[in-house]
């Protein structure tokens, strides 16, 4: 029996009939010409787009190169005669555009600029007592913004009821022309003489032309070099001041436009004005009294040294030293200062333009503008760096007004024992308190900062404040047990009429303040 081989068995299955569970074999599509195009098209919009990106990045780190390495055009020349603000916004109008909102009116909690400025004395009526017989009894009323700075000083009644001296135009205006045309040429001559003017002298000083020379409040001039715009020192005073303190160190002969460093120069431009300072005589020249140093009982044992009183108090007849703005002296004494933060780190932050890093030239407190002063450094949350100010601030104000109220009651002391009896010689060493107590209240009062720039500092100098005032009122009450004179009534000075608000320095246009 003959067997034919195996058919071998038909495969109909497809390759979609894969056994279960397994994946089927992909189909191969074969390139079509159409599909090729496709392909082809899409690579060539995607380069074509890369290279774009590509170009414009690459043209912008360009830009931004150019702009760091040129950060300014001089659109037009400058030198040491331009004076007017609106001439340097030309060739820097993004700091033009800032310094130009000086006009703005903005508050913090104890301070800032207001449309209608208001009257401290009557917020705070002791400081008529502290202040009786000089010319902050007449007029005090709250800082405005650089862009005030002459106008107010114009209109205050100090100025206006009280003859005052040129030597105000030093931290008032924009005033080298005036010191090079009064020196003819010589800028430490001529402050020197227009010093010695009166105000009104001095405030209308023309040129032989018959230009004036005092027009501006701060200007651009003031800090910077017009040919390099680095920043200087103009103000004779602070030179001056500056050398003598250096001296006290040991540092013989210093230049600060020699020797400090662009860093010192963003606190020395603001330390030019923001100040303690006094009138020497002959000729009403503008000091500093840094000689022993930048502590309130420094600068204090200075002015005992030379026997100077700024004016005789018009209640207890004690020689008094008058405070004026001494930010610079306290904020040296406070941690900022310290840790190398300077004035315009916080009051004229850096701020990004492009490539380049600009000065906020509208000058203000920190406080409005927490994330741009304070975030920089502090990674707090802005309600917090707040609430830590204000906190500073509020303690601050509360020692303010215990230290006022001993004061009143060592002048109310005095005059008990004076009109008991007391002589001048059993109540000398009580117008010695008298004047160092208030010294130390006026010091902070006159500070800007509400006891900000050195919390610890100022809280020292109030406390010593109470406790002098508090012996003066201890030993008014010996005086007042045991007089050696015949009793008698005390004259007082009167309290003369503080302008209301509604008789404020009037309000000119913003254009006519900053151009």
């Amino acid at each position: 029996m003959s067997s034919d081989p195996p058919t071998p068995a038909r495969n109909d299955s497809s390759p979609d009939d894969a056994p279960s569970g397994q994946v089927p074999p992909k189909k191969r599509l074969l390139p079509t010409p159409k599909r090729t195009v496709v392909v082809y098209t899409v690579i060539i919009v995607i380069a074509a787009i890369g290279t774009v990106l590509t170009h414009a990045l690459l043209m912008t780190i360009f830009a931004r190169k150019q702009e760091a390495r040129v950060p300014f055009q001089r659109v037009v020349e400058i030198d040491e005669d331009t004076i007017e603000p609106a001439v340097w916004g030309a060739n820097w109008p993004r700091q033009y555009e800032s310094y130009k909102r000086t006009v703005d009116y903005e508050r913090t909690r104890y301070g800032g600029s207001d449309a209608v400025p208001a009257q401290k004395l009557d917020l705070y009526p002791w400081l008529r007592t502290m202040w009786s017989g000089h010319a902050f009894s007449l007029d005090y009323r709250e800082a405005r913004g650089h862009a005030y700075m002459l106008h107010d000083q114009d209109h205050t009644a100090r100025v206006e009821q009280r003859p005052q001296p040129g030597a105000c135009l030093h931290c008032h205006s924009s005033v080298l022309p005036a010191y090079r045309y009064a020196g003819e040429g010589d800028v430490m001559e001529g402050f020197r003489r227009v010093n010695a003017m009166s105000w009104d002298e001095a405030r209308h000083l023309t040129d032989d032309e018959g230009r004036p020379l005092i027009e501006h409040p701060a200007s651009c001039v003031d800090c910077h070099d017009p040919a390099t715009i680095r920043l200087r020192i103009t103000r004779p005073a602070f030179i001056e001041g500056i050398r003598a303190y250096k001296a006290s160190q040991g540092i013989e002969d210093y230049d600060v436009n020699r020797d400090a460093s662009h860093h010192e120069m963003r606190s020395f431009t603001c330390a030019q004005c923001h100040v303690e300072y006094y009138f020497a005589q002959p000729g009403n020249q503008l000091v500093y009294p840094w000689h022993r140093g930048l502590l309130v009982e420094e600068m204090e044992a200075y002015y005992d040294e030379i026997e100077f009183a700024d004016w005789t108090h018009g209640i207890t007849g004690a020689p008094m030293l008058k405070a004026q703005h001494p930010e610079f002296e306290l904020w040296r004494q406070g941690t900022h200062a310290t840790a190398g933060v300077s004035c315009a780190d916080c009051h004229m932050p850096y701020r990004r333009v492009g490539a380049m890093k600009i000065s906020d030239h509208h000058v203000r407190s920190p406080l409005l503008h927490v994330a741009a002063s304070c975030q920089t450094c502090h990674n707090v949350p802005e309600e917090e760096l707040l609430s830590r100010a204000h906190s500073i601030q509020d303690r601050t104000h509360t020692l303010i007004l215990r230290a006022a109220e001993a004061l009143v009651d060592m002048v109310e002391a005095i005059v008990e024992a004076k009109e008991a009896g007391g002589t001048d010689e059993q109540l000398e060493p009580l117008r010695a308190l008298h004047r160092t107590a208030q010294w130390r209240l006026d010091f902070i009062v006159s500070e800007n900062s509400h006891g900000f720039h050195a919390p610890q500092e100022s809280a020292r100098i109030l406390a010593e404040s109470i406790d002098y005032s508090r012996r003066a009122v201890a030993g008014a009450r010996d005086v007042k047990a045991a007089p050696e004179g015949p009793p008698g009534e005390v004259e007082r000075e009167p309290i003369y009429g503080v302008t209301p608000d509604e008789e404020a320095p009037p309000m000119p246009d913003r254009e006519d303040i900053v151009p």
